[in-house]
Parts: structure tokens; sequence; C-alpha cells
């Protein structure tokens, strides 16, 4: 199995959370690369409780933890866990349209919510979830989450690969800054967009656009290196520097200046 990167810029204060925190992405098999985008390990050991933020990205997690696989949504508001003492947790990222095959259903129903998985996919979620809490071998747990997933015999769903191609352009390409513009990019109408958006992404184009500039803008604080944020809020696509600040704030909790400032970034 091979290490893939994922999104290390959606985790917030990056330097308060290295300490005694490891996160490891893992390749999904090939059954479930057309669904899963990676797994992810976290590992922690912390002398006292920390409490971890991440931004949320327009993908479904599934998740072993609390004795349980839980679905969590595509939600609007912030995502935090508090880390105590030691342990781990494993999940499964999924394509931004990869998870509607193993629902069966609009991922839009389940947006804003977490849900155990033997309400949703394949049957009762709680034994492989305590064999995967319970585990020490990575490739163990992954074998055994992996089993639980493919009991739901997803197939392949040509529109689902096209929504995260769009999904991943609207990510790459920095130009693209409107619901429109990925619209006209994917030649159909606005509303064709939100509507396929809805079913299988779970949110709307706009959202999806906007969490991708605010995770560039979260990038840039990362790098170490002083940001013209007016410039990069013009490049980004916010109509001024206040535009960006209103939106990164409300998204992780201070403006970008300051969380640069203030947590060891800069």
């Amino acid at each position: 199995m091979s290490t893939v990167p994922g999104h290390p810029e959606a985790i917030v204060r990056p330097t308060a959370a290295a300490p005694g925190f490891e996160v490891e992405r893992v390749a999904p098999r090939e059954a479930l690369a057309e669904f899963v985008d990676y797994h992810w390990l976290v590992r922690w050991s912390v002398p006292k409780p920390h409490r971890q933020q991440v931004v949320p990205q327009p993908r479904v997690h599934v998740a072993a933890e609390d004795g349980q696989l839980l679905v969590h949504g595509i939600s609007r508001s912030p995502f935090y866990r508090t880390l105590t003492g030691n342990g781990h947790v494993l999940g499964a990222a999924f394509h931004a349209g990869g998870f509607r095959p193993l629902l069966k259903g609009s991922v839009g129903a389940i947006s804003g919510t977490i849900q155990p998985g033997r309400h949703l996919l394949a049957g009762d979620d709680r034994p492989v979830a305590e064999r995967i809490l319970a585990g020490t071998d990575s490739a163990e747990m992954i074998d055994a989450f992996e089993r639980y997933l493919l009991r739901t015999d997803p197939v392949p769903d040509p529109t689902g690969r096209e929504i995260t191609d769009l999904v991943g352009d609207a990510q790459s390409n920095r130009d693209i800054v409107r619901a429109d513009q990925l619209a006209a990019h994917a030649g159909c109408s606005l509303r064709t967009l939100q509507r396929l958006f809805t079913e299988y992404v779970g949110i709307g184009p706009k959202w999806v656009i906007q969490r991708f500039r605010i995770l560039d803008a979260a990038g840039a604080a990362h790098s170490g290196e002083r940001i013209d944020w007016s410039a990069l809020a013009y490049e980004l696509g916010f109509s001024d520097q206040a535009h960006l600040t209103r939106v990164f704030t409300h998204v992780v909790g201070t403006p970008p200046a300051t969380y640069q400032r203030t947590h060891g970034l800069l």
C-alpha cells in the first residue's frame, strides 16, 4: 500500500498538533479505488487533552470511533475532536462523487449528519469497528474496514466519476471562482450542476469552490512565508481582503493574518 497525500492544509494549527500526533494516509485496494480516495489513520499520545480542528472538505468520511463506524456527511460547521491519552482512529475519505454507490441514494440526504454505518450501509458495523479500534497493525485494520465497505456491493457510476473529476478541477484551477464558471466548464446548466452536486457530493458547487479557495488560503498561511493577503484574496476570487477575512474567520476561527502570526506559522 502506498501513502497518498490527502489534504494536510485542512489540519488547523498543524504546529500545535504535531507533538504526539501522527497521520498516515494509505491508498485503498483496487476494488475500492473507484469510490475511496484514501484511508487515513490518526494515532495520538498526548499528556493532556488536545482539541484538534479540521476544515471540512467536499467529501464523505466513514470512521471507526466510539465502538462503531460513523458516516460523516458533509457539514458546513467547523469540525473538532478532543484527543485524550493514547488512541487511534481509522477512516475512509471518499472521492467527491464516490459515496453514492455505497449509500445507493442521494448524498444530500445525509449532509450535516453523523450516522452509524449500520443505519446506512452493510449491516452491523460494531464488530468491525471494535476489531479496528483494538488493532495495532495498519494493514490488518484497513483490510477489515475494506471488507465491510465491500459488503455494500458498490457499482462504478460514470456520473459519479465525472462529478469527482469536476470537483478536482474546482480544486486545482484557481481561475474557477464561481459556480456558473464550473457549469460552463462541465458543459451543463447551473441548475443541472447544482442538482448533480446535491445528489453525488451532498452540497452545492458554490460551497465546494469557496471551500477549496479557503484551503488555498490555509495552505498559504502554513507555508511560513509572508503573504500579501489583499493580492491573494483577489487571486482566489474574493471581492476584497475583507471578504476573504470574513469567510476564513467563519471556517477557521480567526482572520488569516492573525492565524498565521499567532500559531507559529510565520
